[in-house]
């Protein structure tokens, strides 16, 4: 039998001793407050040559992004990258370990996009902030310095969720994208899979959490068959080679299978990482687990859209 690792266990008592009350049970602004708290800083951030903050003008709106360059070196190949948090959750401060050690070990330029939260901004404005950001990225790339034709997308949880789909909507409108780096996708509403009777409560992430998630992100379960958010319904033929990382005691494990499984199914290249004994949210934690996925999945960024 498989044993939760001891890095995720301390993790997980030290969340405990926190005293935060279960992010279902808060408001939005609460519970976004309480996610800031758990991802604390980091004492020892990775550095990398340069990190910019700018903004991508929107009709209605506008996208801070922020620009993570480990080199000045020209035309670099780029990540668009999109955090998780349940599609309620995070920013570009809770993104920043991940994006760090992608830029630092990738060779790619990372551009982390700061989404629309809901309940305020509702499906589908996330996907919408995110695929604009991928045009906006690639109709910029100049700006950038970036090559246009290595742009790879990715995201964590309900960001990989989004980059998933934005990928597909490229795709359908002609654009190009390099790779999808997707780990622990969030991709179907019903919640009702195997490793989510397996890992319910007591890991992190809990289905009545993930279920508070998607309520507050898609309000009328109408919605959720949309490909927008459910790539599964979705034609995946044609998409870009695929990475996906799952982890054995998370809810959304079988999540990430499911849909690696289908890309395969579809023709789509996937490579498929599965860490057996830690828990979802491991990816941008400061655990040696966390950081061991990360270089990893640099590794495959780089070796994807490198010369």
């Amino acid at each position: 039998m498989i044993k939760l690792d001891p890095e995720a266990q301390q993790a997980l008592l030290q969340m405990e001793q926190a005293n935060i009350p279960p992010l279902d049970t808060l408001t939005a602004p609460q519970a976004r407050d309480a996610f800031a708290t758990l991802r604390s800083v980091v004492d020892n951030p990775t550095p990398v040559h340069s990190i910019s903050d700018q903004i991508i003008p929107a009709n209605t709106h506008s996208i801070p992004i922020r620009v993570y360059r480990n080199n000045d070196n020209s035309r670099q190949p780029a990540l668009v990258w999109l955090h998780g948090g349940g599609w309620v959750l995070g920013n570009l401060d809770t993104a920043d370990l991940p994006c760090r050690d992608l830029a630092k070990h990738s060779g790619c330029t990372v551009i982390s996009v700061d989404y629309r939260l809901a309940p305020e901004a509702p499906f589908p404005a996330a996907f919408d902030d995110s695929l604009l950001a991928t045009e906006w990225v690639i109709a910029n790339s100049a700006s950038l310095n970036i090559d246009p034709s290595r742009i790879a997308i990715g995201g964590d949880s309900a960001g990989a969720n989004l980059a998933a789909c934005a990928a597909i909507a490229a795709r359908d409108k002609g654009l190009s994208l390099a790779q999808q780096l997707l780990i622990y996708p969030a991709i179907d509403a019903a919640c009702d899979t195997p490793s989510y009777e397996e890992n319910a409560d007591g890991y992190f992430l809990t289905r009545t959490m993930m279920q508070w998630f998607w309520d507050q992100y898609m309000p009328s379960p109408l919605n959720r068959n949309d490909i927008r958010v459910a790539p599964l319904n979705a034609d995946l033929t044609k998409l870009p080679p695929a990475w996906v990382l799952t982890a054995g005691f998370d809810p959304l494990r079988d999540d990430g299978v499911n849909y690696a499984d289908s890309l395969i199914a579809a023709g789509v290249a996937v490579e498929k990482v599965h860490v057996a004994d830690t828990i979802h949210g491991f990816f941008a934690m400061d655990l040696k687990g966390g950081a061991k996925a990360r270089m990893a999945a640099a590794k495959a960024l780089a070796a994807t859209i490198n010369p």
